[in-house]
C-alpha cells in the first residue's frame, strides 16, 4: 500500500493541501543537482529559475573554477508546463511533462545562490563571489541576453562572505543573508564579517546590517503583511559537509518596528524547529503560515508555529517556490517537483 506524500500533523493543513493533493516529478538532471537555490517564479513567461548546488566543474568550467576549488553553480531556466496528469516515474535530462531547461551563464555572478523578483522584468541573485571575486547582489534581466549589474558588492568596503537569500519589500528594500559557508566550502577566502543579515536600499543607497547572533542565517521571507520577517539558522550543518545535531536547525521571526523613520527587527523568538535535516529555503502563504524546506520535504507550520504538515520527498527539498493557484515547485537538487495543492493556498509574494 502506497503512503501518501502529505503528511497531516494537523487538521488545519487539509485545507492547505485541498481534496486530491497531487505531487509529480517535472524533471530530473542525473548529471549534477540542478535544483537547489532560488526559484522565482516568472508568471509572465511561466518560467522558474533555479540555482544548483556546488558540483565539480565540467570541462569548460574549469578555467573559472581555478578560483573555487574546482567547484561551480550553474544557474537553469525552466520553462513550465501547465498543471497536468501524468507519469513521472522517468529519469534522465529529460521530461514527461514537456518541461525545458536552459542553461544561461550571465556575466557578472559569482557563484550564484537565493534569487528574488526584482521590479516586472528582472530578478536579484545572491552572488556568493569566488577567491577572485567579490560577492554581494547582481540584478539579471529575465529575458536574453539575461544582462546583469551589481547592485551591493560590499559593506563599506568589507567583502561579503557569501550571500545566501534575498527577499524584496514592498517598498522595494532588499533584505538578505550572509553566512560563511563559502571560506568553509572552499570557494571564498577568510570571512571578514559576522554571519549578519542585512539590508539595502536602493533608493537611498543606503545599507544597515539588521540582525546578527545567527551560526549561520541562511533562508529569508517576510508575513503576507510584512510585519515579520522569518530567518533560518542552519547552522547544523556546516560547509565541509560535517554536521552538528547540538547546533541550530532553527526558524526565528522577528518583528518589524520603525524607529526614527527606519526599520528594525525586533523581538526575536524561536518560530520553529526542523526535526529532519534543516530549514533551508522559506516562504509564506497568503495566509501567513510559513513553508521551508527540510530533510524531509517542505515542512508547514502555522503562524503561531504549530507544524501542521509535510510535503514528504525522499532526499528532502533544499528550497520552494510557489507558482500559481495552488502550485508549490520543491527544490530536490537532482529532481525538481511540483506540489498541487488547493487553489486558494497562493504564495505571499505574488498572491496569484
Amino acid at each position: 500500500m502506497s503512503t501518501s506524500p502529505f503528511a497531516v500533523y494537523n487538521e488545519a493543513v487539509r485545507s492547505l493541501f485541498g481534496p486530491e493533493p497531487k505531487l509529480e516529478m517535472l524533471f530530473e538532471n542525473n548529471d549534477y543537482p540542478f535544483a537547489h537555490g532560488a526559484g522565482v517564479f516568472v508568471a509572465r513567461d511561466n518560467v522558474l529559475f533555479v540555482t544548483s548546488n556546488l558540483y565539480r566543474a565540467r570541462s569548460h568550467e574549469v578555467a573559472a573554477a581555478a578560483y573555487t576549488s574546482n567547484k561551480a553553480i550553474q544557474i537553469t531556466k525552466v520553462r513550465l508546463p501547465p498543471a497536468t496528469n501524468g507519469d513521472s516515474s522517468h529519469g534522465g535530462n529529460s521530461s514527461a511533462y514537456g518541461v525545458q531547461c536552459e542553461e544561461i551563464n550571465p556575466e557578472g555572478i559569482a557563484m550564484a545562490s537565493g534569487g528574488a523578483h526584482y521590479g516586472d522584468d528582472s530578478v536579484v541573485f545572491c552572488a556568493q563571489g569566488s577567491k577572485e571575486r567579490v560577492g554581494g547582489l547582481v540584478v539579471m534581466d529575465t529575458t536574453p541576453p539575461y544582462a546583469t549589474r551589481p547592485l551591493v558588492t560590499s559593506f563599506f568596503g568589507r567583502p561579503f562572505n557569501s550571500p545566501s537569500d534575498v527577499v524584496v519589500a514592498r517598498d522595494g528594500a532588499v533584505w538578505f543573508t550572509d553566512p560563511n559557508y563559502g571560506f568553509e566550502q572552499g570557494i571564498r577566502t577568510l570571512s571578514q564579517l559576522p554571519n549578519q543579515v542585512y539590508r539595502y536600499d536602493p533608493a537611498t543607497d543606503n545599507l544597515r546590517a539588521v540582525a546578527d547572533g545567527f551560526g549561520r542565517p541562511n533562508g529569508i521571507c517576510f508575513s503576507p503583511d510584512e510585519s515579520v520577517v522569518y530567518i533560518t539558522d542552519t547552522d547544523w550543518i556546516h560547509g565541509d559537509g560535517s554536521t552538528d545535531p547540538s547546533r541550530a536547525s532553527t526558524i526565528y521571526a522577528f518583528d518589524v518596528a520603525t524607529y526614527h523613520g527606519q526599520p528594525f527587527l525586533v523581538n526575536r523568538r524561536l518560530f520553529a524547529m526542523a526535526d529532519t535535516g534543516i530549514p533551508d529555503g522559506i516562504k509564506c502563504d497568503v495566509h501567513g503560515n510559513v513553508y521551508s524546506g527540510c530533510g524531509d520535504g517542505v515542512n508547514i507550520w502555522s503562524p503561531g508555529g504549530v507544524l501542521l504538515g509535510k510535503i514528504l520527498v525522499a532526499g528532502g527539498a533544499a528550497n520552494l517556490c510557489f507558482g500559481r493557484n495552488g502550485e508549490l515547485f520543491l527544490l530536490n537538487e537532482h529532481k525538481l517537483w511540483r506540489a498541487t495543492l488547493a487553489a486558494s493556498t497562493k504564495g505571499a509574494l505574488l498572491g496569484i
